[in-house]
């Protein structure tokens, strides 16, 4: 599964909960998504690229490899 990490702060959408009936909000350097949830590549490709609300990319993959 790959890994991304925001950066730029957004409020997402199409996550929403009780605690968070507006949708969940990411900051700079959080995780994406915070919890394990099936996020579809179109989603992904919307949020990495200038192809959303915000007009600029929100996220990025984040290479492992470097983790190891």
């Amino acid at each position: 599964m790959e890994e991304y990490k925001v950066i730029h702060p957004f409020k997402d959408l199409e996550d929403k909960a009780k605690t968070f009936p507006n949708g969940r909000e990411y900051h700079t350097g959080d995780k994406f998504p915070m919890t394990k949830r099936n996020v579809p590549p179109e989603r992904i490709e919307e949020l990495s690229t200038s192809n959303n609300k915000i007009g600029r990319p929100l996220i990025v993959r984040v290479d492992t490899k470097e983790k190891e």
